[in-house]
C-alpha cells in the first residue's frame, strides 16, 4: 500500500466514509470534499493526518495537501471511495442521522460567509478549478512559444527552422484556450445542476462556427455583426446558469418517456437564440466595460492600486476566492492579449516568501519551523502559496499580515511602472516570467524582488513571534536547543551514566516519526522490549543514527542491533512481522562487531517489495538496556529528513 493510498484511506475514514461524499475534486494544492453531514467529519483526525497542512472549512471542505501530493492523494482517494462503496455497509442510516443531516445543511447556509452573493462567487471558482492544470502547461508551453517567436524576429533565430516549433506549440496551447468556452460550459454545468454535454454545446455557441464575412450574424442593439467568442466566459457562465433553470423547469411537465428528446432540444434552441441575440451582446458590452474598468484604475491608481490589490490577494487565497478573478484574467487576454492584473496579484507570493526567509533567520533554533519551511519555500518560489500560507505564515499569526504589506510593496513598484501583464494564466512567482508580455519581464523581476524585500523587512522586524523563536512554536512546548558543547541530561543504565547530547543521535530514515504507542504491534507498542520511538520510513536505506558498533546483525538482516560507544544498545527492527520474508528485499552493508559513524549506511532496502509483502514498513527503535523508568519523550513528530536529530529526550 502506497503512501498517498493511506493518506487517501485515513481522510475518507475522517470525513464519514463514503456515504458521507456527495462529491470531491482537487486543483493544485487542495483536494476538495463536498460532504453530506458536517458533523460527521472528524477535523482532528484529518489534520492528524500525514502530508495535510490544513483544512478549510468552507462551501466545500478543503484538505491543504500541496502540489504534486494532492494529485496522487485524489487519485487514490478517488479508489478508496469505490472500494469504501463496494464494501457492505456496517451501519444504515437512521432518522437521527437524516435529521441531523438536515439540521446540518440547513446551519451551513446560515454561516457568516454563505451569503448568496459569496456562494455564487465560490461556484464560479469551482467551475475553473479543474482546468488550472491546463492553464498552468499550456500557460508555460505559450511562454516557450512567445519567446521563440521574439527571438524569430528579432533575427536570432532562423525562421525556416524554427518557426515550424512555434506553431507546433501554438497548436498545443490553442487546444485549451481556443476552445475554453466548451470546457466552462461543461464545468458550469455541472456547478449549476445543468446536463454537462448541454453546457458545453452551449459554449460552443459563441465561438460562431460557420459564420463567415458573407453570412454574419447581427448584433440587433449596435448593426454590427457579432464576432466569435464576444462575451467571452462571462456570457457562457449567464447563458449556463439560465440553462439549468429551464431544463428544471421542463422536467416538472415532460413525460420521461420524450423527456431525452424534447428537454435538450427546447432547451438548445430557446437558450442558444438567447444566447446569440441577447447574452453575446449583453455579456460583450460587459467584458469590455470591466476590463476598460480594471485598466483605467491601474493607470490612474498606479502606485496606490498596485499596492491594494497586493495587500488583498493572499486573503482570497486564504478564503478560497481567488480563483473567481479567472474570468477576468481570460478575458484580458481576449481583449487585449495579456492580463496586467495577474503581475500585480502575483506580488502577494512575493511577500509570503520573504516573510517565510525573515522567519527561516530569526527562528533558525525551531529546526520543526525550519523543516516546514524547507519544504514549502521552493514550491513558494515558483508561485504555489498555499503550503507557505497553511503550514507557516498563517498559524503563526503576525508574519501573514506583514506577508501581505510585502505583497502591496511588491503590488506598488509593478503599479508604479504599468502595463506589465501576462499572456496567459499561470503560477507567479519565478515561474510567471516567461509569460510576461513585450519582454518586460525585468521589470517583474524588481517587482519580484521588492516584494520579497518588503515582506522580508517587515517579518523580521515587526512580524516574528516570540513563541517561534525556538523549539516549540508548533503546539508544543519544548525546552530550547541547547548548544552542542553542552551536557544533556543522563539516563542511569545499570549503574553506569550514558550521556545523550541532541547530537548523539541522528533519524536513520527519511520519515515519519510517531510514539511507539502507534506501533501495529502489541510486543513493541506496550515496551516490553524497552522505550523508544517509531519510524515509517520513505527511502531506501537505514544509516547509522549513532557513533559506535554493530553487536547483532539478524539472520533475516530484518533487525539489527547497535551500541554507543557509551554502552547504550540500540534494536532497529525494520517493519512488523518482516522475519517472514527470510530476507528477500533486505542486504546488509556491515558486519558484525564493525565501527560504524553516524550517517554509516547499514542496510539497503526494496521498500516497495516490503510494503507489498510485510504487515506494516513501521520501524521501532528500540534503547533496549535503558531501565524501566526511563521514558523517551518525542520532540518531533511528523516527517522529517534523514540526519535530523533532536528527536527525543530522555
Amino acid at each position: 500500500m502506497s503512501k498517498h493510498h493511506q493518506t487517501a484511506k485515513e481522510l475518507l475514514q475522517a470525513l464519514g466514509g463514503s456515504s458521507n461524499i456527495a462529491n470531491y475534486t482537487h486543483c493544485m494544492t487542495r483536494l476538495r470534499v463536498t460532504p453530506v453531514n458536517h458533523n460527521r467529519i472528524d477535523e482532528a483526525s484529518i489534520k492528524q493526518v500525514k502530508g495535510v497542512v490544513g483544512v478549510v472549512d468552507d462551501d466545500t471542505y478543503q484538505i491543504i495537501l500541496g502540489p504534486g501530493v494532492v494529485t496522487k492523494v485524489a487519485e487514490q482517494f478517488g479508489i478508496v471511495l469505490q472500494e469504501d462503496s463496494a464494501a457492505p455497509s456496517q451501519e444504515e442510516a437512521s432518522p437521527e442521522d437524516l435529521t441531523s443531516k438536515g439540521a446540518d445543511m440547513k446551519s451551513e447556509l446560515k454561516k457568516k460567509n454563505n451569503t448568496p452573493f459569496k456562494n455564487f462567487l465560490r461556484k464560479v471558482g469551482s467551475i475553473f478549478i479543474p482546468l488550472i492544470p491546463a492553464f498552468v502547461g499550456a500557460g508555460l508551453i505559450a511562454g516557450i512559444a512567445s519567446i521563440l517567436a521574439n527571438s524569430i524576429t528579432a533575427g536570432d533565430l532562423d525562421k525556416d527552422t524554427w518557426q515550424q516549433y512555434v506553431t507546433i506549440l501554438n497548436v498545443i496551447k490553442n487546444a485549451i484556450f481556443s476552445y475554453l468556452v466548451i470546457y466552462v460550459g461543461i464545468n458550469a454545468a455541472k456547478e449549476f445542476g445543468a446536463t454537462p454535454a448541454l453546457g458545453g454545446v452551449i459554449g460552443g455557441i459563441t465561438l460562431l462556427t460557420g459564420v463567415t464575412e458573407e453570412f454574419p450574424i447581427m448584433n440587433i442593439f449596435t448593426d454590427q455583426p457579432l464576432t466569435a467568442g464576444q462575451g467571452g466566459v462571462i456570457g457562457v457562465l449567464i447563458a449556463v446558469w439560465l440553462l439549468s433553470f429551464l431544463e428544471k423547469f421542463l422536467r416538472r411537465f415532460i413525460p420521461d418517456a420524450i423527456d431525452i428528446i424534447v428537454t435538450p432540444t427546447i432547451a438548445l434552441l430557446t437558450v442558444g437564440l438567447l444566447t446569440i441575440f441577447f447574452i453575446m451582446p449583453f455579456a460583450g458590452l460587459i467584458s469590455s466595460n470591466l476590463i476598460g474598468g480594471i485598466d483605467w484604475t491601474l493607470e490612474r491608481g498606479g502606485i496606490f492600486a498596485g499596492f491594494v490589490l497586493g495587500v488583498a490577494f493572499l486573503p482570497l487565497v486564504m478564503l478560497g476566492l481567488h480563483q473567481v478573478l479567472i474570468p477576468i484574467h481570460i478575458e484580458m487576454i481576449n481583449t487585449a492579449g495579456m492580463t496586467i492584473l495577474l503581475p500585480i496579484l502575483a506580488m502577494s507570493g512575493a511577500g509570503q516568501v520573504g516573510a517565510t526567509l525573515a522567519l527561516w533567520v530569526r527562528c533558525r533554533k525551531n529546526k520543526s519551523l525550519v523543516t516546514i519551511i524547507k519544504g514549502a519555500l521552493p514550491v513558494g518560489i515558483l508561485g504555489i502559496g498555499e503550503p507557505l500560507i497553511y503550514g507557516v505564515i498563517l498559524p503563526l499569526g503576525r508574519p501573514f499580515i506583514t506577508a501581505c504589506i510585502g505583497g502591496g510593496i511588491g503590488g506598488a513598484v509593478i503599479g508604479m511602472f504599468g502595463n506589465v501583464g501576462s499572456i496567459a494564466i499561470g503560477p507567479s512567482g519565478l515561474a510567471l516570467i516567461p509569460l510576461i508580455a513585450h519582454g518586460l519581464w525585468l521589470k517583474y523581476i524588481v517587482g519580484l524582488l521588492a516584494g520579497y524585500a518588503g515582506g522580508f523587512i517587515c517579518t523580521y522586524l515587526f512580524g516574528i513571534p516570540k513563541e517561534a523563536i525556538t523549539e516549540g512554536s508548533n503546539n508544543k512546548e519544548v525546552p530550547e536547543t541547547k548548544a552542542k558543547t553542552e551536557v544533556a541530561p543522563t539516563a542511569e543504565i545499570e549503574g553506569t551514566n550514558y550521556t545523550i547530547s541532541e547530537s548523539a543521535f541522528i533519524l536513520p530514515f527519511d520519515g515519519y516519526v510517531m510514539p511507539l504507542e502507534d506501533v501495529p504491534d502489541a510486543v513493541f507498542s506496550s515496551k516490553m522490549m524497552g522505550d523508544g520511538f517509531a519510524i515509517e520510513p520513505t527511502n531506501n536505506t537505514l544509516v547509522s543514527p549513532i557513533n559506535g558498533e554493530v553487536v547483532s546483525i539478524f539472520p533475516t538482516k530484518h533487525a539489527i542491533g547497535l551500541k554507543t560507544d557509551e554502552g547504550l544498545e540500540i534494536l532497529i527492527h525494520v517493519g512488523i512481522e518482516t522475519v517472514a520474508l527470510k530476507g528477500q528485499g533486505f542486504t546488509c552493508l556491515v558486519e558484525d562487531g564493525q565501527k560504524i559513524k553516524q550517517g554509516t549506511p547499514l542496510l539497503k532496502l526494496e521498500l516497495d517489495y516490503i510494503k507489498e509483502n510485510a504487515k506494516s514498513i513501521i520501524t521501532p527503535v528500540i534503547f533496549t538496556n535503558s531501565p524501566k523508568e526511563t521514558k523517551v519523550e518525542l520532540n518531533k513528530t511528523g516527517y522529517f529528513n534523514q540526519g535530523t536529530n533532536n528527536i527525543f529526550t530522555f
